[in-house]
């Protein structure tokens, strides 16, 4: 049973899961949005192949903390992955959702790309998935260890 991050754009989805002991985050997948159904039916196949039991989704906040127009996108998205969560017959269990602060993550998941040299093409098509890993990486590291 494992963790699962998203970092829900208008273009794209970056997709992490943690390992197994939630320890570390590994970036999955950046799915390339088509429709509502088809985003949130992939989501709900990597929820059953992973066992996730817990889904964060970075919350895209202004600096002074408030809310802007992609959080609320966000947020509107999520209440939909939760309603096909809860009525799917292919998931057997409660499936948490915790909204992550992810103010940042993608400025520092670009520039660790450009540090790592990474063409400005390849960033194109990793970026997302970067930046879900950082945010499931934070939520991971923020609990305590037994």
């Amino acid at each position: 049973m494992r963790y699962m991050g998203l970092d829900v754009g208008d273009r794209t989805i970056g997709v992490a899961i943690s390992d197994a002991l939630k320890i570390t985050a590994q970036g999955k997948e950046t799915i390339f949005r088509q429709s509502i159904k088809q985003d949130i039916d992939r989501l709900v196949d990597l929820i059953v192949e992973y066992e996730v039991t817990r889904i964060i989704p970075g919350l895209p906040k202004n600096m002074n903390g408030t809310l802007g127009p992609q959080g609320e996108k966000t947020q509107d998205f999520i209440k939909k992955l939760e309603k096909k969560i809860k009525y799917s017959d292919r998931i057997q269990r409660d499936v948490e959702i915790i909204f992550w602060d992810e103010r940042l993550t993608t400025i520092g998941a670009q520039k660790m790309l450009i540090q790592a040299d990474v063409s400005r093409q390849k960033r194109k098509t990793v970026i997302d998935k970067i930046a879900a890993q950082l945010i499931l990486q934070g939520y991971l590291d923020s609990l305590p260890r037994e």
